[in-house]
């Protein structure tokens, strides 16, 4: 509030252009740059252009520890990340150039030159990038902790290794979507940085058991695994994984298809803290596992259950026993739900204070009942209805007549008005209007 009292007041006098304005008078330099710290980018960068003094201050590189490009700029060149690197040096300690096409190996060598106490990168969709980048890293970024590669196609393994060799500190990795990477990479890094907290897979395709074993293994510490799409890992993999990571948070294995009730039970038995549970698509799960994981993991928080078309009102009644911290729950697809899992549900412990997400996308046999059962929801925020056939209109605002501020998603298809008597126009319903 002071900060902003101080940039408003009397703006003739405070943001005059010499350097004698009262501002300079009355405020050493030291509050100064304090106050600078505080401020974004953007306005740093209008601060610099008020005076020379002023200039000298919001450039200076204490000011600069932080810089995220993302909502400024995304179409800088490489110049520019040097220019930055040369002027923040040892003071920057993260940067974010998520989006940022233009930059490749070059510009971040020079940065990794010139800011070699860099804690937070994320090169995030930077395409040009290679191999190259990550030596670089490796030679000259010794504290890197955080590192967010994802789509990154160039990565290989040449990088995990180059990492392994000079980021020991590495506690969160982001390599999604690059698809060069196997199993012989994933061992180099995990050898060498047993710190791991965070490892995010997507979309690594080459990726099979042999690399969740490493992982099991090395990683004693790992909070959070993302391994969305990684087809071709089983259950014997994500065992390992479970009995080597005890205090495994979020797991997401949506997309692999492989997997059976035997990672459920493993997840129950070993990982009791598990919070995050994306399993979609994985049609393979049935109510047992569930059961066995409901009864185990007491601290759940988010379940993706999309398209597990197996589980019934059996796992949503244990759900609603034994999670009681439960606030997004995803049941799009399944098909076998029905009112009295939800009535189950919205009477459970989690239900008056926690829920706040429900999705039933194309869940045939849910009906008005259901919403019914969840009007005392009071946390509800959201909930899908999306082809949902026994839903009706006059059921949804029965419901927002409890919960007025709940967004509530649902279509109803428009009905197709009956051709014309005796005409030969051809009539259309609404969506093929719009197609």
């Amino acid at each position: 509030c002071e900060v902003n009292t101080l940039f408003f007041i009397s703006s003739s006098q405070m943001f005059s252009n010499s350097d004698e304005a009262v501002i300079n008078k009355k405020l050493p330099k030291e509050l100064l740059l304090r106050i600078f710290s505080f401020l974004d980018v953007v306005t740093l960068c209008r601060c610099a252009q008020v005076s020379r003094s002023w200039n000298v201050l919001a450039l200076d590189g204490s000011n600069w520890q932080r810089i995220d490009l993302f909502d400024f700029q995304r179409d800088i060149e490489g110049r520019v990340v040097e220019n930055i690197s040369k002027r923040c040096g040892g003071f920057l300690r993260k940067l974010s150039l998520r989006g940022c096409l233009g930059v490749g190996d070059s510009a971040l060598r020079t940065f990794s030159q010139n800011c070699r106490n860099i804690e937070l990168l994320s090169l995030n969709g930077c395409t040009k990038i290679t191999d190259s980048t990550c030596n670089s890293l490796s030679k000259f970024c010794p504290k890197l902790k955080h590192l967010d590669l994802a789509s990154c196609t160039s990565i290989t393994n040449l990088s995990l290794k180059a990492l392994s060799e000079g980021c020991p500190l590495l506690e969160q990795l982001n390599i999604s979507w690059c698809d060069q990477v196997t199993k012989d990479g994933i061992q180099a890094l995990v050898r060498c940085c047993p710190g791991l907290k965070g490892l995010f897979l997507k979309g690594c395709t080459q990726l099979e058991d042999e690399a969740l074993k490493h992982i099991g293994a090395h990683c004693p510490e790992l909070v959070t695994l993302n391994l969305q799409t990684c087809s071709q890992i089983t259950d014997e993999g994500l065992i390992t994984i479970c009995r080597g990571c005890h205090h495994l948070q979020s797991l997401c294995v949506s997309g692999c298809a492989n997997i059976t009730d035997a990672i459920l039970h493993a997840l129950g038995l070993n990982c009791p803290r598990l919070r995050i549970l994306e399993v979609a698509r994985c049609s393979q799960l049935t109510d047992v596992g569930f059961t066995t994981l409901a009864r185990n993991c007491h601290e759940l928080e988010k379940m993706d259950l999309e398209e597990c078309v197996q589980i019934t009102d059996g796992t949503l009644i244990q759900l609603s026993i034994h999670c009681p911290r439960l606030q997004v729950l995803s049941l799009s697809h399944c098909e076998l739900i029905t009112d009295d899992g939800i009535r189950h549900l919205g009477s459970g412990p989690c239900a008056h204070d926690r829920l706040e997400v429900i999705e039933l996308d194309n869940c045939p046999l849910i009906t008005d009942a259901s919403l019914e059962h969840l009007k005392t929801c009071h946390s509800l925020d959201r909930i899908e209805l999306y082809d949902c056939q026994q839903i009706t209109r006059a059921g949804i605002k029965r419901l927002r007549t409890h919960l007025p501020n709940i967004k509530v998603h649902a279509y109803f298809a428009p009905v197709t008005p009956p051709p014309s008597v005796g005409g030969s126009r051809q009539r259309f319903c609404r969506c093929c209007i719009l197609l």
